[in-house]
């Protein structure tokens, strides 16, 4: 409470705030690519628009290098705000560490990442590392269903397949490409339009005019249990991408947007209750701290991203003595919250049960 000068007898009204602090959810939407550039500088520059991304990056460049398709295809996607890291010599440790500084990146991709030995691994641990953001990664060109393999089991990345064709503005040609750009966009504008629960799937690969490998549904039924998102194409409905899970064998975290609502909502709680650093580690600031974060997924769980009939089966938070805290743990300056959340997963098989009646004559 502030304190201020009384200088006669009377009766004095000071207005306080009593109501939790308030967090905000954090952006979920921004992508960050990294690989070569036609021109351009070294560092992460954001970008809203394919075309700005010309003027600062150059377009299309020769055989192989897929950037200005990654990017073209973010913003034919729904994608609205990118960071781009030129990468020169194949440094992508040094990108890597400069796109670590970029808060705001949530969707990391580099095109063609498993050609490149090491990096589809080290786009992996830069996600499990940081826990802010999730990884895009492309199949192998030209490799057959039964030869896909996981590059990792993770619950911070997706692989997609097979690579899709696109017409090249500039002189009509057709390129093979591999799709990751496109699903970046696809994730962004999912995010924006329904929010990060939702799973990015079953949606138009936008500028796709063919793919690969035209898949059928016993071809990605062993996919699917890998945790390999397919794509593609349906008669009558297009090109779509046709799976939403990730790359981890853990039962709880196979589904890409429960795996990024559970980032959306540590990130989200994390920065929201940074004011508590340095504040008495006390019964007062625990009940504050509880009373923000049940605000935050009450209001969560409102707008759809939680199961449950009541926000008591949506979620629960804990901040107290002997629940998540010993006497060692205050001593020592630790705050401990325990949440605990019931995300919503997606609807990926609806069964019809179907019966005829026989009539007997």
């Amino acid at each position: 409470m502030s304190r201020f000068t009384i200088k006669s007898p009377g009766v004095y009204v000071q207005n306080i705030n009593l109501q939790p602090q308030s967090i905000e959810g954090v952006s979920t939407s921004t992508a960050a690519f990294l690989g070569e550039t036609q021109i351009g500088p070294n560092t992460p520059t954001l970008i809203t628009s394919w075309k700005q991304y010309q003027q600062i990056f150059g377009s299309y460049f020769g055989s192989g290098k897929f950037m200005p398709y990654t990017v073209e295809g973010f913003f034919l996607n729904g994608g609205q705000r990118c960071y781009v890291c030129k990468v020169t010599n194949s440094e992508y440790a040094a990108a890597l560490a400069l796109l670590e500084k970029v808060e705001e990146g949530s969707i990391v991709y580099a095109p063609n990442a498993q050609a490149t030995p090491g990096l589809a691994a080290a786009l992996i641990s830069h996600c499990e590392r940081l826990r802010n953001r999730f990884a895009i990664l492309d199949s192998i060109k030209g490799q057959d269903p039964s030869c896909i393999s996981k590059p990792a089991d993770s619950s911070f990345a997706a692989l997609y397949y097979p690579w899709i064709y696109v017409r090249e503005a500039d002189t009509g040609s057709l390129c093979l490409i591999p799709p990751g750009g496109h699903v970046a966009g696809i994730y962004a504008y999912t995010d924006i339009e329904r929010g990060v629960n939702k799973a990015p799937a079953n949606q138009l690969v936008k500028g796709a005019v063919d793919l690969e490998l035209a898949m059928e549904s016993y071809q990605q039924d062993s996919l699917n249990l890998q945790g390999i998102n397919c794509i593609r194409n349906f008669s009558g409905r297009g090109i779509l991408v046709w799976g939403s899970r990730t790359l981890s064998s853990d039962a709880e975290r196979k589904y890409v947007s429960v795996c990024r609502l559970l980032i959306y909502l540590e990130q989200s709680i994390k920065k929201g209750t940074a004011w508590a650093v340095f504040e008495p580690n006390n019964e007062a600031t625990w009940a504050k701290i509880k009373a923000s974060v049940e605000c935050f997924l009450t209001q969560t769980w409102k707008n759809g991203m939680l199961m449950g009939v009541k926000p008591q089966e949506a979620f629960f938070v804990h901040c107290d003595r002997n629940i998540t805290m010993t006497q060692n743990d205050i001593d020592n300056g630790r705050l401990l919250i325990l949440v605990g959340v019931a995300p919503i997963k997606p609807a990926e098989f609806l069964i019809l049960r179907i019966s005829q009646l026989i009539v007997h004559s």
